[in-house]
């Protein structure tokens, strides 16, 4: 870039004049004493207010906004070169006595609204700079918009995706739960079948050991009915009514440990069995064994008669486990032995 040359200096004349303040100058008029007073001295409105110089131009400032006015001019036509972007309007400030900032003229410009900006751009240019922004802020909203709903339709997504998640481990679990329990009761079910059928085949191999001790027969009394008749105030066996003479045979094998007269229960038997339950049998007619005998299930031991405490020939049994003095309820017993009768 070509540079200006330099001025020729000044050749420097010295002054003839005093140093100081000694006096008058010769380029000045004599010089006359001044009271200043309210009508001669203008009012100071702020801190900053600059004074007119004489001539009626501005201070020094008017010389810093001129250059600032440049500046702004300046900066307007960068942002109008800027294509990418819409023109910036920047407008002339309404100030008197710029005008010879740029024309020499001492007339203050009335003020004006024109954007320096519009230098060397159309209208079209303007309005489509205009559109353009518009459009790039309507797409932007637009985006922003889209954003914001797309987030809402994921959390929308994901909370039905949690309830329908939590609904099927719901589901699942109770699915389990009443397969358990199905499972559970067909357990036990079948557990009790088993225990059925084992307890039905025990007391089927039982019954092959044991057997009743008449033939025929009618029960016509049971294990503690109440009455008068009885010394102990209820029945203490279980009645077999059948003719005299009837065979009484052994209910299961054991030893014959009493056998003969016995007061109220006439000719009675005891047969004491390997686990030391005894078993009575009174009322007889006749005794086919003695004490000491062994016998087997279904050996004939005796005959139904009617002696003793009685009002008709029966069959009284009475069962005493551990050969207590009170005995418990045959019926009962026969029937854990498989036995029905």
């Amino acid at each position: 870039m070509a540079s200006n040359p330099p001025a020729p200096a000044a050749p420097f004349v010295p002054s003839t004049e005093p140093f100081g303040f000694a006096g008058p100058r010769s380029d000045e008029g004599p010089w006359e004493e001044w009271n200043p007073t309210e009508d001669s001295v203008a009012p100071v409105r702020g801190r900053h207010r600059v004074a007119k110089q004489r001539g009626g131009g501005l201070a020094r400032s008017s010389t810093v906004l001129g250059v600032g006015v440049i500046a702004a001019v300046g900066a307007g036509g960068m942002a109008s070169a800027n294509t990418g972007k819409p023109p910036v309007a920047i407008s002339m400030p309404d100030l008197g006595s710029v005008g010879h900032v740029f024309g020499g003229s001492s007339e203050a410009p009335k003020g004006s609204a024109t954007a320096l900006s519009s230098i060397g751009v159309t209208t079209e240019d303007t309005e489509q700079g205009a559109r353009d922004a518009g459009e790039a802020l309507r797409d932007r909203i637009m985006a922003q918009a889209e954003s914001q709903q797309v987030q809402i339709d994921s959390k929308a997504q994901s909370a039905t995706e949690t309830a329908l998640a939590k609904q099927v481990d719901e589901a699942a679990a109770k699915a389990e739960k009443e397969a358990a329990a199905k499972a559970k009761a067909a357990k036990e079910k079948a557990e009790a079948e088993a225990k059925k059928k084992a307890e039905a085949a025990r007391l089927a191999e039982l019954a092959k050991q044991f057997k009743l001790p008449v033939a025929s027969y009618t029960i016509t009394g049971t294990f503690g009915q109440a009455g008068s008749m009885w010394s102990s105030g209820y029945h203490t066996g279980l009645d077999f009514a059948a003719p005299t003479g009837t065979l009484i045979k052994a209910i299961h094998s054991g030893t014959v440990t009493e056998a003969g007269w016995a007061g109220s229960y006439g000719y009675r038997t005891i047969l004491t069995l390997d686990d030391g339950t005894e078993l009575w049998f009174c009322h007889q007619s006749s005794i086919s064994v003695s004490v000491g005998q062994k016998v087997s299930t279904g050996d004939v031991i005796g005959r139904v008669g009617a002696t003793g405490n009685v009002t008709g020939p029966h069959l009284h049994l009475e069962v005493h486990p551990g050969g207590q003095a009170d005995g418990i309820d045959p019926m009962a017993w026969l029937r854990g032995k498989g036995l029905t009768p």
